[in-house]
């Protein structure tokens, strides 16, 4: 067997992932996109940030965070409203509804990682993390 670059390997990781994934949010109409978001919501102080701040966390441009925000708001995973002290900002909430959503997430992403390290020791599972660590700052 040749020698499969490890840079083509974790695209073949994600890829496997991603479709798993996208299976499971179908049936909600999600993408993975829109469930990142409700996952960083849900981490965030009052459970809230400014469209802003999605922006920037995720690195995309004002014009999608718009659309994913206005999908997720007509789901009732999400409420925007303008900042009281200045309405030029726009706040995005968790509502109800996208906490149950993340809960759920939450189950799947546990279920992929099992899938993940399934066969791995606890040594292993604790060397892989530390290696992947390393390279995910590697590529900031």
């Amino acid at each position: 067997m040749t020698h499969v670059p490890n840079g083509l390997l974790f695209k073949r990781i994600h890829d496997s992932l991603e479709k798993r994934a996208n299976h499971e949010l179908r049936p909600k109409d999600l993408t993975m996109m829109q469930v990142s978001v409700l996952m960083t919501l849900r981490e965030s102080p009052e459970k809230q940030l400014s469209m802003k701040e999605i922006e920037r966390h995720f690195q995309v441009a004002q014009s999608t965070v718009a659309g994913i925000v206005a999908r997720l708001e007509k789901k009732g995973f999400i409420e925007a409203t303008g900042d009281r002290s200045d309405r030029r900002i726009k706040l995005v909430r968790l509502t109800a509804e996208g906490e149950i959503c993340c809960k759920e997430a939450e189950t799947h992403m546990h279920e992929a990682e099992g899938l993940l390290l399934h066969g791995f020791t606890e040594e292993e599972k604790t060397m892989l993390h530390a290696l992947l660590t390393k390279v995910a700052n590697n590529v900031r």
